[in-house]
């Protein structure tokens, strides 16, 4: 699991560098990157904790890894929940002061603040388990908020396979499809859940 999981990172992992690397090396403003110029610091934040998030994160989910390295466990999740949460606040922040990319619209607005704020309350709620050695809930929780994270993967692979589908997406579409993405994640995350439980 941890080697897929870092796979699906791939793609939004090599667009943070690649955004990291315009703001450093000052590339040409364009209406698709002002914002980002204009503010660099939250998505500096942004990109540089989610790369934590998902590579960390992978790891947590390997039963084997977690029994032979407790230690570890215990450590990389402090950081994974300190990660989380400057990822989902930079999120939140961009989404209600960045301008609007030329192709998102209200329902991409709104989907930004509804799991944003989602994965906020997961990740404490994971961590609101642990004083009560409730394991199984901690689990569950920081499941559903490394799913919400890893949203940017699977929404690239969702948006592709859109316009090679249908063609380029319409705001419409493209919000749809990037909800879509965010619903696949949680649905994965409950049935791994589930089968756990159960």
């Amino acid at each position: 699991m941890p080697a897929a999981l870092v796979l699906l990172s791939a793609i939004p992992l090599a667009g943070g560098v690649f955004r990291l690397t315009q703001l450093a090396g000052g590339a040409v403003i364009t209406p698709d990157n002002a914002r980002f110029f204009a503010s660099p610091l939250p998505v500096e934040l942004h990109i540089v904790s989610a790369s934590l998030f998902a590579i960390l994160g992978a790891f947590q989910f390997s039963s084997s890894f977690r029994r032979r390295r407790p230690g570890w466990h215990r450590a990389a999740g402090r950081l994974l929940v300190l990660c989380g949460l400057l990822v989902g606040f930079s999120g939140l922040w961009m989404t209600l002061f960045y301008p609007w990319a030329p192709n998102d619209g209200e329902l991409v607005y709104g989907l930004r603040l509804f799991f944003g704020s989602a994965m906020l309350a997961a990740l404490l709620l994971g961590t609101a388990a642990l004083p009560r050695r409730d394991f199984a809930q901690h689990g569950a929780w920081m499941m559903r908020a490394y799913a919400i994270g890893m949203g940017a993967g699977t929404q690239a692979l969702v948006l592709l396979a859109g316009e090679l589908i249908a063609g380029p997406p319409s705001v419409l579409s493209r919000g749809l499809l990037m909800g879509a993405a965010w619903v696949i994640n949680l649905a994965v995350a409950e049935w791994i859940i589930q089968t756990r439980e159960g």
